[in-house]
Parts: C-alpha cells; sequence; structure tokens
C-alpha cells in the first residue's frame, strides 16, 4: 500500500464574539494578526446567527469572548461560534474566556441546587471546544470540570507590578483579604510584594440573600498602614466596600483595592467611587464602559497576557512557564 506525504502546516485564527472586541482587537495585535471576519446578528427574537466570512478548515482557531452582561448571551453565542468551527473542520477550538461565566455556582450549598460552572463546560465540550483558557477562577477546581486541557492563567504579576510601580517604596503594606477564604490568595501577593504581613476581614453572609455580606472584624495589623485589598471579581462591590470601611475603622493609613475581574453590577461603580479608598484597580478580563468609570480607577491590559498564553498553545509550548519560569 503506498501513501502519500504532506507537508504539515499549523494556521492559527482568532475569533472574536461581540462580547468585548476591544480585548480582542489588543490580543490581536499583540500576535500580529487580524480577527476572521464574520457575520453576527440577532433575530428579532433573541436568536443569534453566526457565520465565518473565510474558510477554517484545519486551522487551529482560538474563540475569545468575555461573559459580561448579558451573560446568557454572550455565552450562547461563545457557543454557537464554537459549533460553526467544528462543523466546518477546524482541526482544534481552543475556547478563550477571560471571565468565566458562573464560576460562582461551582458546588451545591443546599440540597436542590445546579453546579452551574460544571454545565458551561459541559456545554462548550459537547459545543466541541478542545480547550478553554480562562483568567483568575473564582475556583480552582473548576479546571476540572472540563474533559480537556484548561490553561487557568493568573493576572496576579499585572496587578501587582503595578501596585509594585506606585507603592513599592511603601514600607507598611499590609495585603488583606476580604474573607477568610482568599488568604491562601492573600499569602500569594505578600511574597510577590516583598514579603508583607497579611490580614483578612471575619465576615458571615446570608446565604438566602446573595451579594450581601457583614464585615465583622479585621484579623491581623493594618493600624497605620497602606492596605491592599485583594480579591478575584468585584461585582456588586457591597463586600469589598464594606472591607474597606472596616480597615479605615481599625486605623489603616491606606487602602488600595486590586482585582482581576470588574463586573460592576449597579450599584457598585457609585459605592466603589464614593468608598474610602484611594485606587481601584481592575483588568480588562471584562468591558468597563465609560458611565462605569471614576476618578481613581486603573484598568490594567489582560491583552499581552492572553497573547503570550496562545502563541505558546499554538507552537505547543508551556503556558506555565509563564508565571514560573519553568517549562
Amino acid at each position: 500500500m503506498n501513501a502519500k506525504s504532506g507537508t504539515p502546516k499549523k494556521h492559527l485564527m482568532l475569533f472574536s464574539g461581540r462580547a468585548h472586541p476591544e480585548l480582542a482587537e489588543e490580543v490581536a495585535r499583540e500576535l500580529n494578526v487580524e480577527i476572521t471576519p464574520q457575520a453576527a446578528y440577532d433575530f428579532a427574537n433573541g436568536e443569534i446567527f453566526v457565520r465565518f466570512n473565510e474558510s477554517v478548515r484545519g486551522t487551529d482557531a482560538f474563540v475569545i469572548q468575555s461573559h459580561t452582561s448579558p451573560i446568557n448571551q454572550w455565552i450562547m453565542e461563545q457557543l454557537l461560534m464554537v459549533d460553526a468551527l467544528k462543523r466546518a473542520s477546524a482541526k482544534r477550538i481552543t475556547v478563550i474566556m477571560p471571565f468565566y461565566g458562573y464560576a460562582r455556582q461551582d458546588k451545591k450549598h443546599k440540597g436542590r441546587e445546579p453546579i452551574s460552572a460544571r454545565l458551561i463546560a459541559d456545554m462548550f465540550k459537547t459545543a466541541g471546544a478542545d480547550r478553554i483558557m480562562t483568567v483568575d477562577l473564582h475556583t480552582a477546581q473548576i479546571q476540572g470540570f472540563f474533559d480537556g486541557p484548561v490553561d487557568h492563567l493568573f493576572a496576579q504579576n499585572i496587578l501587582a507590578d503595578h501596585i509594585n510601580a506606585t507603592y513599592g517604596d511603601a514600607a507598611d503594606i499590609t495585603v488583606v483579604s476580604p474573607d477568610s477564604g482568599r488568604v491562601r490568595l492573600a499569602e500569594k501577593w505578600a511574597t510577590q510584594l516583598g514579603d508583607r504581613p497579611i490580614a483578612f476581614i471575619h465576615k458571615t453572609r446570608d446565604p438566602l440573600k446573595p451579594n450581601e455580606a457583614v464585615a465583622n472584624r479585621v484579623v491581623g495589623e493594618v493600624a497605620g498602614r497602606l492596605c491592599v485589598l485583594v480579591d478575584d471579581m468585584i461585582d456588586t462591590g457591597g463586600t469589598i466596600v464594606k472591607a474597606c470601611d472596616a480597615l479605615i475603622e481599625a486605623g489603616a493609613s491606606d487602602v488600595v483595592i486590586a482585582a482581576t475581574h470588574g463586573i460592576l453590577s449597579d450599584p457598585a461603580s457609585e459605592r466603589l467611587a464614593n468608598c474610602k479608598a484611594r485606587e481601584v484597580i481592575f483588568t480588562n478580563t471584562l468591558p468597563i464602559a465609560e458611565d462605569k468609570r471614576f476618578p481613581g480607577l486603573t484598568v490594567l491590559s489582560i491583552a499581552p497576557l492572553l497573547a503570550r498564553a496562545i502563541q505558546e498553545v499554538f507552537e505547543d509550548g508551556s503556558v506555565t512557564s509563564l508565571f514560573d519560569g519553568n517549562a
């Protein structure tokens, strides 16, 4: 039997949903590629249509979509994009979700509740995704929900570099977790900022009242110190603002808030603008509209990190090396 040999080729193509085109354009510039043109629109009843205007056969496809409001629409659009790529014979499909929608529902707190984060992973696998790339998952075990490789990227370096550059000369810095569940994250931050002390806010939360928390007391030394209050996401802003107030009441000289995902559901922007924090820092994993911006807000770009991770995946390199220097 005679075999025909061919020339192996790899072809990277970048696809973007309509949720956050600015981020996709930044990533494209970093990669020195163009976003693949497509037709995407909504029917009168809300159904979504997607069609790519170029052949995608045999391509290494990267589909980026930010799961912002209205979150269900943009998740559905990304699912349809993945399905279209699978049916058009893309060789490998990597789903890039800078913010993983429904990540907060990663386990059952009570009976008869869904595990929505697992459902999201199942839907993308069924649609045809071979790989998922995301940034700062709410809980790391969500990586195990997807039956395939998951590239879990960390924005800590980007945020910490900004804080080091801006406040690194301050001798008295304490890294603060807004609750006891984020203490390990605070420890990582403390190490990166130069072996700083840590503190956390002891709080209670009513499981029947989402987005509401009561800050009780500060555990750790914060009096007279610049407190860097860190979290993975800020939604309505209630928890983080109450934590900021608790730190000021405990004698903190100043507070800087740093989080990866600025969801900023109303009235978060108003709360943050009126809180006593010196600066609020996010990355642009989610779009932050002009009407949600306020003095003291800093938005750092996640695009260079996403682009480097995409390049590593495309070249079968090591994504891990982006963070610890080891392949």
